[in-house]
Parts: structure tokens; sequence; C-alpha cells
């Protein structure tokens, strides 16, 4: 849980530029790339991301922009990571306009829940990270370079003339 605005600006930043890293490396061909039969595509779980913001923040009166869960995908790779941007820029300046440190406190109706806004901001980034993890292994079965997000990927430690841990 967040109890300080600047303390998940600070955050936010490092895990927005992480997700760029992921949305940047995709292509357009791996968009409609599935986990499995009756499952998310790589492109919908990318949109998902993207869209997640808006939508989970407008539960605590934020407004930001227009981007809809429910619209489809674009089909261009580029598309979803310039909506990524704006999403995740729309949200550091409404939380700069309309909140203070005291806002973290206040509670919303999350999902059938009440969560203090301070603990939606961390499982926002929660969510993120899941699905974060589901698109590295796509993007591997995509035979895509995964960027490191945490550390180097394994491509990234080859680039780097050195052998990656083995585990």
């Amino acid at each position: 849980m967040f109890n300080r605005l600047d303390e998940f600006f600070e955050t936010y930043q490092h895990f927005t530029a992480g997700t760029l890293k992921l949305l940047d490396a995709l292509d357009d061909a791996c968009l409609s790339c599935p986990v499995t039969a009756g499952h998310r595509t790589l492109g919908q779980i990318a949109w998902h991301i993207t869209t997640s913001v808006p939508e989970m923040m407008g539960r605590t009166g934020l407004k930001l922009g227009d981007l809809r869960g429910d619209a489809r995908p674009p089909a261009k790779a580029k598309e979803i990571a310039a909506a990524y941007r704006k999403a995740s820029t729309e949200l550091v300046q409404a939380m700069r306009d309309h909140w203070s440190d005291a806002t973290l406190n206040e509670t919303d109706d999350m999902y059938g829940d009440r969560w203090p806004r301070g603990l939606t901001l961390r499982i926002l980034l929660d969510h993120e990270i899941h699905h974060r993890g589901q698109m590295t292994v796509l993007m591997r079965q995509a035979s895509l370079k995964v960027p490191g997000i945490f550390g180097p990927a394994k491509e990234e430690w080859a680039a780097m003339g050195m052998k990656a841990p083995e585990f």
C-alpha cells in the first residue's frame, strides 16, 4: 500500500518503463498469439494491461481519457504502446491535479470490496506484473526478443558477452 504520492510516482515510473519495454518489443503479427484455445491472445493481454489503468482508476473517481476495456485491441502493436503511454501519463497527471497524500487513505468500492486508494495503486501494479509475466512467455513462444525488466533477459546476457545464469 502506498502512503505518499511521491512514493507511488517513483515506483510507477519504473513499472511503466518495464511495461513499455515489453509493449515496444511486440510486433503486429504476434498480437494474435494465444496462450491456448479460449484464452486471451498476446494482443488482448497487452490491451487489457493498457485499459486497466483508466478502468481501475475510474473507480476511484479519476477520469482518464476515453480508453474502454470492452473495445477491441488495435491491430498495430505501436498503437497499444502509445495508448499505454497516454493512459499512464494521464494517471500521474490526474493524481497530481486531484489527489494529496491524505487521498490515499480514502476508500472506494472496488469490485465489491472497499479498498483504500493506496492499496488500489498497489493492486494496479501487481495486476500489471501478473500480466507482464504472461506476456513474456507468449513473446518467447512467438520468437520475439524478450527485454529484461528486473535484470537482463537471456538474450541481453549474450549481448553483453556473458553467459546467462543457469538454474
